[in-house]
């Protein structure tokens, strides 16, 4: 997808999507969009910085050559996790990094330069990066195209991983969150797939005999791959995870849960 304001000269930013981390699911397609870019924003936060910096450099190192690209990182903002409300504050978190990023877009690139955001696995699934730049485009301050190539996905790294299928045959697939696995309607729950779930919420929402396929950092060296019925494997991917978490300092994780 691809905006472009009616304006002779116009910054471009390409939003890529680079797979879960490892740097085999690049695709040619997104080496070809990253080699046209000057300049790479970096938007993270906390103990993850550094680490999550160092996986870009690496894909950055293998498809452009070490010292061939420019990275620049912009600090990410605060945002309040146990919010009263919860939209009211992503809402807010947005704007403000769509401010950020907006500043940094205006300082770092020429006025026909190309800034790139390399984003964890696809940015059309549970990513924020698009509507920002919307946001960014919406103001009207700015002139700037923006051109999405998709990534693979963490679901369809993990169901690789563990060679299994996201669905039975004729089944539904739901994609969710951790934070709304609880308000699963009957029906569409034969097949979830579930992201962002810091508090392992499948402990509390699935039935002991569910079967569970999960994955933490799929496609680095540091891969955790474990699966089993709830009853046998929960406690112990709780467990794992925190203790994962507590190792590398930051952790991303995924899991398909079904009904027998």
């Amino acid at each position: 997808m691809t905006t472009t304001p009616d304006r002779a000269t116009t910054r471009t930013l390409r939003i890529i999507g680079i797979g879960p981390g490892d740097p085999r699911q690049v695709t040619i397609e997104a080496i070809d969009a990253m080699r046209g870019v000057d300049t790479f924003f970096v938007l993270d936060k906390g103990a993850t910085k550094e680490s999550l910096v160092a996986v870009r450099e690496q894909i950055c190192d293998r498809h452009l050559g070490a010292g061939n690209y420019r990275f620049v990182e912009i600090e990410d903002p605060p945002r309040d996790r146990n919010p009263t409300d919860y939209d009211a504050e992503v809402r807010r978190w947005h704007d403000t990094r769509a401010t950020r990023i907006e500043a940094a877009l205006t300082d770092e690139l020429s006025d026909d330069g190309v800034g790139g955001i390399l984003v964890w696995g696809d940015p059309g699934l549970y990513d924020s990066t698009l509507r920002i730049a919307d946001a960014i485009v919406d103001r009207g301050r700015l002139p700037l195209a923006v051109e999405v190539v998709a990534g693979v996905t963490s679901a369809s790294a993990l169901t690789a991983a563990h060679r299994i299928l996201m669905n039975r045959i004729g089944e539904p697939i739901l994609i969710t969150t951790g934070r709304r696995l609880g308000e699963t309607p009957s029906g569409v729950d034969s097949n979830q797939i579930v992201m962002l779930d810091a508090d392992c919420t499948f402990r509390h929402t699935a039935d002991p005999g569910d079967f569970i396929w999960w994955g933490a950092y799929l496609g680095t060296p540091d891969e955790i791959l474990l699966s089993g019925t709830v009853g046998e494997v929960g406690e112990q991917i709780a467990t794992t995870r925190a203790q994962a978490r507590a190792r590398h300092g930051w952790i991303m994780d995924i899991y398909l849960v079904r009904k027998p």
